[in-house]
């Protein structure tokens, strides 16, 4: 049997060469660009703070989780071992099944599943499942959980039918560009490995996980003000930028109100 922590005994290696810098860290790029994780995770807790105190303080367990990917992604390029490729696959599973749980939108739940309660246990347990599943074929869990992106932009797009306020419309946009951008790098840097080592470039992963942390941020920061707008209106959430004429590269984040107006154009 093969020891699942030995070095490299994961199926899949990545473009990056492997032991350019030290014979402990198989590939170097890959595994300090996790730092972003971490950076990203704190400036959410920050941002998201307002609307945790107001809303639910689950929020801070999804900045926790998107630690935890950092941190087993980086144990996974470290090594690149099939234990490291498991907790990194399975750290990402469980930030998406907390996301739907926490803020799948109540109007689009089926006749068939008409609270939130009921809906997260099946969330839960599909979850279970999925873990289940992955020690069998993790490698297949990587191009499922890319594909759960897809439901998540069909989720997007539901809700900007609803919706007037441009800033919640770039808001949208923006992470769906950046997601589409990250997974650009990702599947290049994955099937198009040739190419890029025929022109000494290869680093394509390492940018899949700085810019997948920007389509994080844009779209938690999305989700909590549309959980915020319908389940506390009288708190007229609104979203902006940090610096505030960056709209694109800037960080978003919620700003909550206190005062009991009512949001109208969203």
């Amino acid at each position: 049997m093969v020891n699942v922590f030995a070095y490299q005994s994961s199926q899949v290696d990545w473009c990056e060469d492997n032991f350019q810098f030290s014979d402990k860290v198989a590939e170097f790029y890959n595994t300090i660009s996790n730092v972003s994780f971490f950076i990203t995770a704190l400036i959410m807790m920050y941002l998201l703070h307002p609307y945790a105190q107001r809303r639910n303080r689950a929020v801070y367990l999804i900045c926790i989780m998107v630690m935890l990917v950092g941190c087993f992604s980086a144990y996974y390029h470290m090594t690149l071992s099939y234990f490291g490729q498991l907790l990194d696959e399975l750290s990402i599973l469980w930030v998406l099944a907390i996301a739907y749980m926490l803020w799948f939108p109540k109007r689009h739940l089926t006749k068939f599943i008409k609270s939130r309660k009921s809906f997260s246990l099946i969330v839960f347990l599909i979850a279970l499942l999925s873990t289940a599943m992955s020690f069998f074929k993790p490698t297949v869990n990587a191009y499922a959980l890319n594909c759960v992106a897809l439901h998540i932009i069909y989720v997007i797009a539901l809700e900007l039918k609803r919706c007037t306020d441009q800033r919640i419309i770039h808001l949208a946009f923006s992470t769906v560009a950046w997601w589409f951008i990250a997974i650009s790098c990702w599947l290049s840097d994955r099937f198009l490995c040739a190419f890029w080592r025929h022109i000494n470039f290869y680093y394509l992963h390492s940018f899949w996980h700085v810019l997948i942390n920007m389509a994080v941020i844009h779209g938690v920061t999305l989700f909590a003000y549309f959980d915020a707008f319908y389940e506390i209106p009288e708190t007229k959430p609104e979203v902006n930028y940090w610096p505030e004429s960056w709209q694109f590269l800037g960080l978003p984040h919620l700003v909550i109100k206190t005062k009991n107006i009512l949001q109208k154009n969203c």
